[in-house]
């Protein structure tokens, strides 16, 4: 499918002058999210004046947009009877409990065994389809060993609407975690944006020119000697936005084998990291609702422990 889009001086889209292209396709192209819209344009799908261009680029008057939309194709994942932790579910959505290390959707190395082939042998055929025939009904994502609350979509409806709340940044997101070294003060910031590791194209880290601005709010919840245990709450969503935020000021992930070098004292399968608050406007009801998923077995041993140690 092609669609064309023109920016005009003297037409109704005269006020796009000025906007970034994803903004101005994610407000005049409501059947697509914001996300989906960017990887159209990564994937070289959409062109101005018949050139490609970035999903920052501000568009000017005059320009032809032209957007290439790939045919969606039938989903060749196989549903997988896998046990779901759910913590609500209704038409519109599924909440779940993701449990570490389960990867969210397939991708290289992962064909099998995702939260995406549970949730279509739970859903059948009941889940959006905006994301593609490889996630189907996802809208975000959680890193493969962070344990925690994860929403999926059942409708396109559903997912524009949690889409459009993920893009403006008004979504509650509280995690939880244990970090290397025990803090100072009791709460702070990190705003640095992030990026692809140039190094590395596996990795995150922080790039102050070519990084998207990437905010995270920490608090301190109890201090050890060596280790701290905190709140996260993210402002933005960038991936692996908490490791890479807490390893750059020097509180790396305990068992995070990719932004530390520290050898845990403890037996682990990647980061202590737990996403345990979700809250949104739900997208039929328009009411804010917020599900809390329990800390793991794991994290509260390894708690208990550092808290005997202390006294």
């Amino acid at each position: 499918m092609k669609i064309t889009l023109s920016v005009s001086s003297d037409s109704d889209t005269s006020d796009a002058v000025g906007t970034r292209i994803d903004k101005f396709l994610s407000e005049n192209l409501r059947d697509f999210s914001r996300s989906y819209l960017q990887t159209l344009i990564q994937d070289g799908n959409v062109t101005v004046n018949g050139k490609n261009v970035k999903s920052n680029y501000k568009l000017n008057a005059g320009d032809i947009i032209a957007i290439h939309v790939p045919e969606v194709k039938e989903q060749e994942i196989a549903a997988e009877d896998i046990p779901l932790d759910i913590l609500y579910e209704d038409e519109d959505i599924i909440v779940v409990n993701k449990p570490k290390g389960m990867v969210v959707h397939p991708a290289a190395g992962h064909t099998s065994g995702t939260l995406v082939n549970a949730l279509m042998y739970h859903c059948k055929d009941h889940l959006s389809g905006i994301n593609g025939e490889l996630r189907p009904g996802i809208v975000h994502r959680i890193d493969m060993n962070t344990t925690g609350v994860l929403v999926a979509c059942k409708n396109d409806y559903a997912h524009r609407k949690i889409a459009e709340q993920l893009s403006v940044h008004s979504i509650t997101r509280k995690y939880e975690a244990i970090c290397y070294n025990a803090f100072r003060e009791e709460t702070g910031t990190v705003d640095a944006p992030i990026g692809r590791n140039p190094v590395d194209r596996k990795k995150m880290a922080i790039d102050k020119k070519n990084g998207r601005r990437a905010v995270t709010h920490y608090r301190v919840l109890e201090n050890f000697k060596h280790f701290a245990h905190i709140e996260c709450q993210l402002e933005t969503g960038r991936t692996h936005q908490i490791r890479v935020h807490m390893a750059s000021i020097g509180h790396p992930l305990l068992g995070d084998d990719t932004y530390t070098a520290a050898k845990p004292p403890y037996r682990l399968t990647g980061q202590t990291l737990h996403a345990r608050v979700l809250g949104f406007i739900h997208p039929r009801t328009g009411q804010y609702v917020e599900f809390e998923a329990p800390l793991p077995d794991y994290f509260t041993k390894i708690l208990a422990d550092l808290q005997k140690k202390r006294h």
